[in-house]
């Protein structure tokens, strides 16, 4: 049988490949697709299309642009949970080619949303095509990762991950930098910073599309045996995708990721505007890109360093970490912004977007430690619909809070207080979750059919 160059069939490795050369083609897509945490940078020049210098009577308000990013958070879950199975089937190849089409895709239709003044436009170049370039594109090579490192699983997504991570400490300075260089007397520029990323991160991603490979199906790591005795709350056998669904496990650390989401995601989605509100005068819109840019570096060290650290220490104590330091930092960043404090905010900020971006990357393999492997890529699509209540929950939670807050005369420096607050409490219902965990009952198990007897001669 012949099989085209997309096929799966067609990535299956050779001996002797170096396992080591998977991370990076997950890194070219995943890299991309983090510009998604970079798009707070377009929020404020979006609000000016007409006004160029400042907001004027037509022009798009904050409140309206939020669900921008809202819209590709939840179809980023929903394409994750509906192509779960396909991506499994169809293996990382292909389902790494169509998330190209769409992720570049959507800027490109959002770009005509700008040149039309048409926001329904934007929601669905890049929230739903986008969106559903994220879901693809994110869960893509994951099951593949944890295939080539059953002994490093956590390592292993946490290398490709941390891109998702990363992916705005590249997107936020240079959306800054072409909007600069395209700005003119009749345009600020917007519009054609959408057409060129469109361009290039569609390019950028046909990387990881022709190098990834998929291991042999009896394929192991040299010199590597699986434990004789695993880890508490870490399965040999597996569970099936369908029947995962039916756990109270995923349930729970269906919550424990939603709660993880929505307490960082808010913070991501207005983090330009938010630093800049917090510290009138102290901090220009240029400097407020560079704190996009330093939280989302933390965000894509913290992915591999939290994802390697669950190796030794375990997934649900990793969690129990996040869930913990991060009640205690929330809860003290109101009072940053009271004693004008930077440095602490940026500080505090820095941790929280580390164990936020450490909780993505570990979340696989704690699907894999709780279901197996057999269809954990799958799993992990429906586990991020999370994400997608998350992302619609953090930004609502940030942006019409604070719109409350000002409507009442409260200033903007001290609009974020009360949503921290709330932060606090999500995470102590994540952390509730997390220390309810227990090992999947046997009845769950996915069996193999058995293979047919064939009949005497």
């Amino acid at each position: 049988m012949s099989y085209t160059f997309f096929d799966r069939e067609s990535t299956i490795a050779g001996p002797g490949f170096n396992r080591f050369m998977v991370p990076p083609a997950a890194l070219a897509v995943h890299l991309c697709i983090g510009q998604a945490y970079a798009f707070s940078t377009f929020n404020l020049p979006l609000t000016k299309l007409i006004g160029l210098s400042q907001s004027a009577p037509g022009d798009w308000n904050l409140k309206e642009l939020g669900w921008i990013f809202s819209i590709a958070i939840v179809f980023l879950g929903s394409s994750a949970a509906v192509f779960g199975r396909w991506v499994e089937r169809v293996g990382p190849r292909k389902s790494m080619f169509v998330a190209a089409l769409c992720f570049g895709g959507g800027f490109l239709v959002s770009a005509v949303g700008i040149r039309l003044h048409q926001l329904w436009i934007i929601y669905l170049g890049y929230g739903v095509l986008g969106g559903c370039g994220l879901g693809i594109g994110y869960i893509s090579p994951v099951s593949t990762l944890i295939k080539w490192f059953p002994d490093r699983p956590g390592m292993a997504t946490g290398m490709a991950i941390m891109g998702f991570g990363g992916g705005a400490l590249i997107a936020a300075p240079l959306s800054v930098l072409l909007m600069a260089n395209f700005k003119t007397a009749t345009s600020n520029g917007v519009l054609e910073t959408f057409v060129t990323m469109g361009v290039i991160y569609f390019m950028f991603m046909m990387i990881g599309v022709l190098s990834v490979r998929v291991p042999a199906d009896d394929w192991k790591p040299s010199g590597w045996t699986a434990p004789a005795k695993p880890k508490q709350l870490v399965t040999t056998a597996n569970v099936a995708v369908d029947q995962a669904w039916r756990t109270p496990q995923f349930w729970l650390l269906w919550v424990v990721l939603c709660m993880n989401v929505t307490a960082g995601i808010g913070v991501l989605g207005q983090a330009s505007p938010m630093i800049q509100e917090m510290f009138p005068g102290k901090v220009t819109a240029p400097a407020a890109a560079g704190f996009v840019g330093l939280i989302s570096l933390f965000n894509m060290i913290g992915r591999f360093f939290w994802a390697s650290t669950s190796d030794y220490i375990g997934r649900r104590n990793t969690y129990m970490v996040f869930f913990l330091l991060g009640i205690v930092l929330y809860a003290a960043v109101p009072t940053t912004g009271h004693i004008g404090s930077t440095a602490l905010f940026v500080a505090a900020f820095c941790v929280i977007l580390s164990m936020y971006g450490g909780g993505f990357a570990t979340i696989p393999a704690y699907l894999r430690d709780m279901f197996g492997t057999y269809q954990v890529g799958a799993i992990h699509g429906r586990l991020l619909t999370a994400w997608s209540v998350a992302g619609v929950l953090g930004p609502v939670l940030v942006n019409y809070i604070r719109q409350y807050q000002i409507d009442n005369g409260v200033p903007k420096a001290q609009a974020y207080s009360i949503t921290m607050y709330i932060m606090c409490g999500l995470l102590l219902i994540g952390f509730l979750c997390n220390f309810a965990m227990r090992a999947v009952k046997a009845n769950y198990y996915y069996h193999a059919p058995a293979a047919p007897q064939r009949a005497p001669a």
